[in-house]
């Protein structure tokens, strides 16, 4: 099976090629870096310049912006968008429905609710039961 490419226009009139990710099938710009332990849903989009690390899930719908980063063990929720330059910590849950604004960040093990809207350039911290959760809290 060759690789498959999709083609589409952004609002610029560029024309940005996807290929589908090995694990799921989910669309990735072929300028992006998603590590093959990922999964990328097959309705999920990761945009030009963006990062997945290694054992990340982006859910149905999931869409990663431009030159934002998901670290190891992330999870983006379903129809969850990660703004641009945007970075989510490692073993960050995005919760479903939720919007992380661009160059916002969400700290290490912290869980954004579902449908919250994290402010363009703010920073979401881990609470206290976050960090137990991880065992990274007494």
């Amino acid at each position: 099976m060759g690789i498959s490419y999709v083609e589409f226009e952004d609002e610029n009139g560029v024309l940005r090629r996807y290929r589908k990710h090995v694990n799921g099938r989910g669309l990735v710009a072929t300028t992006a870096k998603v590590d093959p332990t990922a999964f990328v849903d097959p309705t999920a989009y990761v945009d030009p310049g963006a990062e997945v690390q290694r054992n990340a899930n982006i859910g149905p719908g999931g869409w990663v912006d431009r030159d934002a980063i998901v670290a190891e063990r992330a999870v983006i929720g379903v129809r969850a968008h990660v703004g641009r330059r945007a970075v989510v910590g490692r073993n960050a849950v995005i919760g479903p429905y939720a919007e992380i604004g661009a160059d916002a960040r969400v700290q290490n093990g912290a869980r954004v609710p579902r449908e919250a809207t994290i402010a363009e350039g703010a920073e979401f911290r881990a609470s206290s039961d976050d960090l137990r959760r991880l065992g990274l809290a007494a």
